[in-house]
């Protein structure tokens, strides 16, 4: 049987310059680019961005969405 990697994305920018200055998108690009180049797949649903949240803080809205879906996978993986 064939296992197939799914890949999560995540991607934040903590000022509003860096917001303006629209580096996320270059962030999420990038990102994009290396699991394409490492043959994972990445849903739609597992774009997780966080534009504007500090990195000073582990609650970041997105990020909590992320840990929700690890904990999940990893709950169907173990029944």
């Amino acid at each position: 049987m064939a296992t197939t990697i799914l890949s999560a994305l995540y991607a934040r920018v903590s000022s509003e310059r860096q917001a303006q200055a629209k580096t996320i998108e270059s962030q999420i690009a990038a990102l994009e680019q290396r699991i394409t180049e490492q043959g994972e797949n990445l849903l739609d649903d597992y774009y997780f961005i966080d534009n504007g949240y500090s990195g000073a803080t582990l609650a970041r809205p997105a990020l909590e969405r992320l840990r929700d879906q690890l904990v999940l996978g990893i709950r169907r993986q173990l029944t």
